[in-house]
């Protein structure tokens, strides 16, 4: 995933509860009323170990509303980003939607994030689906994303949705994102891989177009498909991504140029 599509996503943490988030059942019971082990499963705290990655999500522990701090996702909300991916200029638009699309029997939220070139024409439209559980962890349930050549669509290889042909969820940002915590932010087998590790917490200041920032969280990213490219994006509390930067790999920064949240 390039330095562009993972704008809106992002794209974090360890999950509080094992009622948000079971492995594979092998939890045990106690003697005083078979109270299950409700620790989190290994095989979702390592992301190293993709094989035992299989989070299983319950609708019951999910709520209406995403408004973790570090990834506010009221309808109406939208940001305007400008980038450079290896000396290419792109606008990125992403809104959120008034739209849900049920995934595992979760009402997901809609984002949709569009990206196009320095003058204006189409190059990716995606719709992105997120959910927040009971704990404050935002969830990605998977994407609807097209790419355009010369103004036609060329390519949908990019989608995958959770709980289709293999496909499972990741952390979009963690209730709790500590510096050291490490996370699969989606997982789609030799599509879609991306996992995450928080850097720094209350960084800051950080200044972009849209303003200076501070009591951020800096969060590095990479792909095992393509082990030599290492992102990094920067979150502000209320806000969601300020800045985005390839560190290896390559060249590409995308920064927040202005910003609509709703309340």
């Amino acid at each position: 995933m390039d330095v562009t599509r993972t704008t809106a996503i992002v794209l974090a943490g360890l999950l509080a509860t094992a009622a948000a988030c079971g492995g594979d059942d092998d939890s045990s019971t106690s003697g005083d009323g078979g109270a299950k082990d409700t620790s989190p499963p290994s095989s979702v705290i390592d992301p190293g170990d993709a094989a035992s990655y299989k989070p299983q999500l319950d609708p019951a522990d999910f709520v209406a509303t995403v408004d973790n701090p570090y990834w506010p996702l009221k309808p109406g909300s939208r940001w305007s980003f400008e980038g450079t991916d290896d000396g290419e200029v792109e606008r990125i638009e992403v809104v959120v939607t008034d739209q849900h699309k049920e995934i595992l029997g979760i009402q997901a939220t809609v984002v949709r994030d569009t990206v196009k070139d320095e003058e204006g024409t189409l190059i990716e439209d995606t719709y992105d689906w997120y959910a927040q559980d009971k704990e404050g962890n935002v969830w990605y349930l998977g994407e609807d994303s097209t790419e355009y050549e010369n103004g036609k669509a060329h390519s949908t290889s990019g989608s995958w949705e959770a709980g289709v042909d293999g496909a499972y969820p990741g952390i979009a940002m963690p209730a709790d994102p500590t510096v050291g915590k490490s996370y699969r932010q989606e997982y789609y087998k030799g599509e879609a891989e991306d996992v995450a590790e928080v850097m720094k917490a209350g960084a800051g200041p950080e200044t972009v177009e849209a303003g200076t920032y501070k009591d951020l969280i800096v969060v590095k990213e990479w792909n095992p498909l393509e082990p030599d490219v290492v992102e990094q994006k920067t979150y502000a509390p209320g806000i969601g991504v300020i800045l985005e930067e390839k560190v290896e790999g390559g060249e590409g920064r995308v920064e927040l140029l202005e910003t609509t949240i709703k309340p």
